[in-house]
């Protein structure tokens, strides 16, 4: 990780630094077009397809159900909008979530679809709350699958159980979880969830991953169509509306391919040592963390529950102003942010403990 150099980095649950094999992939793909054009487009191309089988091959699910997007809003708005609603249908989702997971839902109560949000005041809500909130005319049930304030972890498989109970979809926002926690969609019963790669799988901004269960294509109206959305999509002679079968459809037009290249090179990074012992080593960070940051006083807000923890690390330091505290932590080079009225931690695999200390250090000299 070139970032490792300057600084010690605690923000990957906002924009995290590209990892090495990314910026090689990149740089790669720019000397290329730069001195060739588009002479060896066919090999960018299947580099596409490769990308989409480690996609596919990372979250355990079927080439076919993975489409490649820019970003976790896209994925979201190709549900919120190609599902057919009906006047006084209703879809549930936390009020507390990112903007990401409740703009696109909001933006359907002109149509004449009930908005039903829960977890007022928390993100830490109870899978109760959600089936309080879900009866026969739900269709969908969106939640991210970790919290970006505090980390949050919600039991998606629960959640979803709940939405098939009422005959709706589950959808999730994975954004904040994939790269670092163990996902199988193989033995999942979520129908959609959508994630770029710019935070916590080391990608580059732009380039993402959209799942949508086999068989729940149909059921969607086709958003985003261009020449590459048809089973025919090299030949635009043919004049054959006739849509590809698979998620890809939804990839529309022209790839960034700049981005995926680097996209595949740090799943491909990060599927090397394996997601369980990430997971693990992880754990591990954010426990040492805890800890450091509780000799100083401060006030964890994050769950270290086995169930509920992730690599986001929310905490509070009593009587001290924020925003001083990141300009302090910037000059002595620690990067960490601000959510929610809280500090906020997000360290990564790499990170060690002289990252952990000079992140204390400056909170302590603030």
């Amino acid at each position: 990780m070139p970032v490792t150099k300057k600084w010690a980095y605690f923000d990957h649950a906002a924009v995290a630094p590209i990892s090495g094999p990314a910026r090689s992939a990149m740089m790669e793909w720019a000397d290329d077009i730069a001195e060739n054009g588009d002479a060896y487009w066919g090999q960018w191309r299947k580099r596409v397809e490769e990308v989409r089988k480690l996609s596919a091959r990372f979250v355990r699910a079927a080439t076919s159900e993975i489409a490649l997007i820019r970003n976790t809003t896209e994925g979201v708005n190709i549900v919120a909008e190609g599902i057919d609603w009906r006047e006084g249908d209703n879809v549930v989702f936390p009020v507390t979530d990112y903007p990401t997971n409740r703009l696109p839902w909001l933006n359907l109560e002109d149509r004449g679809v009930e908005i039903r949000q829960i977890g007022e005041g928390s993100e830490q809500f109870d899978v109760s709350e959600v089936e309080a909130a879900c009866d026969q005319r739900t269709r969908v049930v969106a939640v991210s699958w970790v919290g970006y304030a505090t980390g949050w972890r919600n039991d998606i498989e629960a959640i979803a159980d709940i939405a098939h109970k009422c005959g709706g979809l589950c959808f999730v926002d994975a954004i904040q979880g994939l790269g670092t926690l163990p996902l199988n969609l193989g033995d999942s019963s979520i129908d959609f969830l959508s994630a770029d790669g710019h935070k916590w799988l080391l990608g580059p901004e732009g380039a993402g991953v959209f799942f949508a269960r086999k068989g729940i294509l149909p059921h969607l109206r086709p958003l985003g169509l261009g020449w590459n959305s048809v089973q025919k999509s090299g030949d635009f002679t043919d004049p054959s509306p006739k849509l590809k079968s698979t998620a890809s459809r939804y990839e529309g037009g022209s790839y960034n391919m700049c981005g995926l290249h680097g996209f595949g090179a740090s799943l491909q990074f990060i599927d090397g040592y394996g997601i369980d012992a990430v997971s693990g080593r992880l754990r591990e960070v954010t426990d040492r963390l805890c800890d450091k940051l509780k000799g100083i006083g401060a006030v964890i807000a994050s769950s270290r529950d086995d169930m509920r923890w992730s690599g986001i690390v929310a905490f509070e330091l009593p009587g001290k102003q924020l925003q001083p505290i990141l300009a302090r932590c910037l000059e002595a080079g620690v990067v960490l942010n601000l959510r929610a009225g809280r500090l906020r931690a997000s360290p990564h695999v790499y990170t060690d403990d002289d990252d952990i200390d000079r992140l204390v250090e400056a909170l302590r000299q603030a």
